[in-house]
């Protein structure tokens, strides 16, 4: 990793923690029903997750109590904007962004001092179920202060009118509960601390519950893919519910999202496209070895790349090659069928998200493209950084080199 580290293509945007910060920080994970970190510094994203906490404790998503059950810890206004590298949820950073636009004035008040803990409560206290999922809609948003500190304000205030009542203001009881209540908690006269309950309705969505299930809705049926095989065999014998159920292996699920108007393909539009290079090329690497020159140049010089694609066997060749030999066919059969020549992969990968869904919904289907078919490396890094990282570290050295150059390129 630490090439893409040093290529800042590695978490790049997370905040450093330390210090005071941390007590915070510990203080909401006790207030969640979670155990304190024993590290002294550490890095968080948009939703206060962090990496190395998720390895002290051996759980990716610690967060969270249950599937069902998602939390965030906000202890800097600096969270606002940042991307959240280990969603469970796909709308999480629509969550976040929610909060912001909101309370971000509340919020930057608040953590001067003190510390959110943040409830995502969609009214599911657990899932026992896959189609459990199609009970997410509507999730209250609400917050949790360290410290009581809105009881904290409470009293002070009540001191202060005590205070001010009759003649008080000789009492010296009362001035050293002041003094007490000054010294631990400040001023909080002025201090905002009420922040209110947020309402936020979900559409389609991805949730990494039951093994990692997409709910299509607002189609004329709603379509669940599941992810994982088991949890997809459990879910179709349960018939309480009209909706159409895929494995996400399931070729014929392509055809029907594009029936959808979920998914479209215009194999002769991609070839002017950057991204059907893009794939070409990480497939056309996979077939690369013991080569006389760098993968990166091969990849990029077009001499090199003819050398080369002679050099691989013919069945890997006509992979490489599947769109423009299909392309090559069609002048000659209109009925040739594309996936008789593409690579069952390239072909997946060529699809896209249909140009009416709103861009939330592309974002979504872009998602369940890159975790069908891997093969377009910028766009997997945009969309699952998660699994980005994982296939970078199968990748040899040199094929590294041009998996980077790539992304920060964005082309």
């Amino acid at each position: 990793m630490q090439k893409l580290i040093k290529a800042k293509l590695y978490r790049s945007e997370s905040i450093s923690v330390s210090g005071k910060l941390v007590e915070r920080y510990n203080k909401c994970l006790v207030k969640l029903g979670f155990t304190a970190t024993k590290l002294t510094s550490f890095t968080i994203d948009g939703v206060g997750w962090s990496p190395e906490i998720a390895e002290e404790k051996k759980e990716p998503f610690y967060l969270n109590n249950g599937e069902s059950n998602t939390y965030a810890i906000i202890i800097t206004p600096k969270q606002k904007g940042l991307p959240v590298y280990n969603p469970f949820n796909s709308f999480d950073r629509e969550l976040m962004k929610t909060v912001f636009k909101k309370h971000e004035k509340t919020i930057n008040d608040i953590t001067r001092d003190s510390a959110i803990c943040v409830e995502f409560d969609q009214k599911i206290d657990v899932f026992y179920e896959p189609l459990d999922v199609l009970r997410y809609k509507d999730i209250t948003i609400k917050f949790h202060l360290i410290d009581n500190l809105s009881k904290a304000k409470e009293e002070q205030l009540k001191l202060i009118a005590l205070f001010n009542a009759d003649n008080n203001f000789i009492d010296e009881d009362i001035h050293k509960k002041l003094l007490t209540s000054a010294k631990k908690y400040g001023d909080l006269r002025e201090r905002n601390l009420s922040v209110e309950e947020i309402t936020f309705t979900t559409d389609s969505f991805y949730t990494k519950a039951f093994g990692g299930v997409y709910l299509l809705r607002d189609l004329v049926t709603s379509v669940l893919i599941f992810e994982n095989e088991a949890t997809y065999k459990e879910a179709i014998k349960d018939t309480t519910y009209d909706v159409l159920m895929y494995h996400i292996s399931h070729t014929e699920m392509i055809e029907k999202l594009i029936s959808y108007n979920v998914l479209e393909l215009d194999l002769t539009e991609e070839t002017t496209k950057k991204r059907h290079k893009r794939i070409q090329k990480y497939m056309f690497s996979s077939y690369l070895k013991d080569t006389a020159h760098p993968i990166k140049d091969i990849l990029q010089e077009p001499i090199l790349f003819k050398s080369y694609l002679n050099k691989i066997d013919i069945s890997s060749r006509k992979k490489v090659m599947g769109l423009e030999r299909y392309l090559e066919k069609q002048k000659i059969s209109k009925n040739t069928n594309p996936k008789d020549i593409i690579d069952g992969e390239m072909y997946i990968a060529l699809h896209k998200p249909h140009s009416s869904l709103r861009p939330n919904h592309q974002d979504l289907i872009w998602y369940l493209l890159v975790n069908i078919a891997p093969k377009d490396v910028l766009f997997l890094y945009w969309y699952d950084k998660e699994q980005f990282y994982e296939v970078f570290k199968t990748l040899e050295d040199a094929t590294q080199d041009w998996v980077i150059e790539t992304v920060k390129s964005g082309f």
